[in-house]
């Protein structure tokens, strides 16, 4: 793709970073067959190619219309259209530059500023999210059936053990929203990891990793929680007495923005190192179970086996196509003895995409249905998956339970 950028970009590290990637892109349509929102709208400029063409007219000096920042609004950054490329267009990072720019140009409605605030502020901030979300909890029973299903019930928690003291110490993102919202689900990590002779540390003064922020079009507030979740844990990385082995994410979704931190810092002098190593040793909690196989199956020997019901798993698009991890999961759940059901488009995003469901809820609830459709078609009795998000989303549209993958294999370690 050829380009001429405008005098404005063409001396600027992100300038020369887009024009790189618009050049790798070719123009083929293969993006189209996978991206979730062209399917629903058929209009190409809902699509990859259509944006990146959007992108290429802005960064070239052409006009920037509110048109132009809706349709990068509708994209989920779900990254299926990088997994099909045949160029290896970097696509997503593409559309961060191209929103930045965009939302320096284009003021937003009163009603669409206030509510990406409110969710910056919230969502991020522990304390006040669990406020929120118990609040929330007493008055469900008071609201409208829609809405209801947008509360999430409270999860039963089961007892933590005192974990041993084990050599092998591994750091644990606890994340913002998942402590009130599945707090299970890192204990079951910690659970989990005990029993392969491994101790997961907790920072207490660890907060958001900034996928939030960053994503709501707010990118130096993002790269400022980065930083304070770096300060937070380097005094553990750099302790040569008590080595961490690695960062373990539970969360899909910060996962994949935890190991981007390299990249995305990568200017910053005083964070550069540092953010690459923190890349470097960030690992899903699926390729730490993965990697532990042998030791896994031999604790499995001595357990009952698992009950014959059918389990469905929502590979999230952070793992499949931000993390590349497709499969992973899947293996590991046949491995601890789980029959999976097939899933139709399995590639296709659930809608959930961080806050995209509040901030597109139209195309977010299409998505969901869909997906729900394709989970549940082969007679699944339960879903499980491997993102906060995803779980909460899948489970506002369906009756049947949908959990985290490691907390039914927790269920199972005798």
């Amino acid at each position: 793709m050829q380009t001429r950028l405008d005098e404005r970009y063409q001396n600027t590290s992100q300038g020369r970073e887009a024009e790189t990637i618009l050049r790798n892109c070719v123009h083929c349509g293969f993006c189209l067959a996978t991206c979730p929102t062209y399917q629903l709208s058929g209009n190409e400029l809902d699509s990859p190619r259509g944006r990146i063409y959007l992108i290429k007219q802005l960064l070239e000096g052409q006009e920037v219309t509110r048109k132009t920042q809706l349709h990068l609004d509708r994209c989920l950054t779900c990254r299926a259209c990088e997994s099909t490329c045949p160029s290896g267009v970097e696509y997503a990072h593409l559309l961060d530059i191209g929103r930045n720019e965009v939302e320096q140009t284009i003021k937003r409605a009163p009603i669409d500023r206030m509510l990406r605030f409110a969710l910056r502020k919230v969502l991020p901030n522990h304390n006040l999210f669990a406020f929120v979300l118990k609040s929330a909890r007493l008055g469900r029973p008071l609201l409208p059936e829609r809405l209801q299903r947008m509360v999430p019930a409270q999860p039963k928690i089961r007892q933590n053990p005192t974990q041993a003291n084990h050599p092998r110490r591994m750091l644990v993102l606890q994340g913002c929203v998942q402590p009130a919202l599945n707090p299970d689900i890192n204990h079951a990590a910690e659970r989990v990891l005990d029993k392969l002779g491994i101790a997961l540390v907790d920072a207490q003064q660890a907060g958001c990793c900034g996928a939030l922020a960053y994503h709501l079009d707010a990118q130096p507030e993002g790269l400022d929680a980065m930083r304070r979740l770096i300060d937070a844990w380097w005094p553990y990385i750099a302790n040569p007495d008590k080595p961490i082995e690695a960062i373990v994410v539970t969360a899909s979704g910060c996962g994949v923005m935890v190991k981007d931190y390299g990249r995305l810092l990568k200017h910053d002098s005083a964070y550069a190192e540092k953010a690459a190593r923190v890349s470097e040793l960030a690992k899903d909690i699926g390729e730490i179970v993965a990697a532990e196989r042998p030791e896994l199956t031999r604790l499995l020997e001595n357990c009952p086996a698992p009950e014959a019901e059918a389990i469905a798993f929502h590979a999230p698009c952070t793992l499949q196509h931000g993390q590349r991890l497709d499969g992973v999961v899947e293996s590991i759940l046949q491995t601890a003895g789980f029959r999976l059901t097939r899933v139709g488009d399995s590639h296709l995003c659930c809608g959930s995409a961080g806050a995209y469901s509040i901030v597109q809820p139209h195309i977010a609830r299409q998505l969901r249905d869909n997906k729900i459709a394709a989970l549940t078609w082969d007679d699944s009795a339960i879903v499980v998956t491997a993102n906060i998000g995803c779980q909460m989303h899948l489970q506002s549209g369906t009756q049947l339970p949908v959990r985290h993958w490691i907390e039914i294999l927790d269920q199972v370690l005798c």
